[in-house]
């Protein structure tokens, strides 16, 4: 299966430290798992509309909204 590309709005300077539910890539790593921003495994925070994020992996290239308020991850883009 071909993966997506990176979206051409993209910015490394608007992250989020979100796990991503297609490829967990930061599931094992010792910072993640305190809940501090880790340097490696965080995701491209592509816009927001109040407490969703619309989000992609820079990992995997999945997009995903995800609802801060309720804490949960709603569906793929």
């Amino acid at each position: 299966m071909a993966s997506m590309p990176i979206d051409p709005f993209a910015d490394i300077g608007r992250r989020a430290w979100i796990d991503c539910p297609h490829c967990h890539h930061g599931q094992d790593c010792s910072e993640c798992l305190l809940g501090r921003s880790c340097s490696d495994h965080w995701q491209y925070l592509l816009s927001n509309s109040g407490t969703l994020l619309y989000l992609q992996c820079p990992s995997c290239t999945h997009l995903w909204q995800h609802d801060t308020h309720g804490g949960r991850t709603e569906r793929s883009c």
